[in-house]
C-alpha cells in the first residue's frame, strides 16, 4: 500500500493505493495522525480511487479518523470510484453518516458553499 498525503488549506488530503488491509493500517494511521496534528487540520478527505481492496480495518481507520476531527469540529469525506471499495463502505454502514464525491475537487468546493 502507498499512501500519499496531501494539505490544501483546512483539510488533510490522504490518497491510497493498493491494498489497505490488517497489515497495513497501523503504519497509515499513524502517519495519518502525525500529519493531523503537527499540521493542525480541521477536516480529513479520504481519497480512495486508487484502493484495489480495503478490509475491516480500514473501515476502523476511517471511523478512528472520524471521531478525531468531530472532537476537533472537523468533517471527514471520502472520495471513491471504486464499485468494490464502494460495496464495502455501504455495508459498513459508513455512507450514513460521511458523505461521499467523485473528486478531491468536489468536496473542496462543497465546503466552501458550507
Amino acid at each position: 500500500m502507498r499512501l500519499i498525503l496531501d494539505t490544501i488549506d483546512e483539510n488533510l488530503i490522504v490518497k491510497f493505493k493498493g491494498e489497505l488491509d490488517h497489515h497495513t493500517t497501523e503504519e497509515a494511521r499513524n502517519k495519518i495522525d502525525m500529519w493531523y496534528f503537527e499540521k493542525r487540520k480541521k477536516n480529513i478527505i479520504f481519497d480512495l480511487r486508487e484502493l484495489n481492496f480495503m478490509d475491516s480495518s480500514g473501515i476502523g481507520l476511517i471511523m478512528g479518523r472520524y471521531k478525531t476531527c468531530k472532537e476537533n469540529g472537523g468533517e471527514v469525506f471520502i472520495v471513491s470510484s471504486n464499485s468494490n471499495i464502494e460495496r464495502i463502505l455501504r455495508m459498513s454502514g459508513i455512507y450514513k453518516i460521511i458523505e461521499v464525491y467523485p473528486t478531491v475537487e468536489s468536496v473542496l468546493e462543497n465546503s466552501l458553499e458550507r
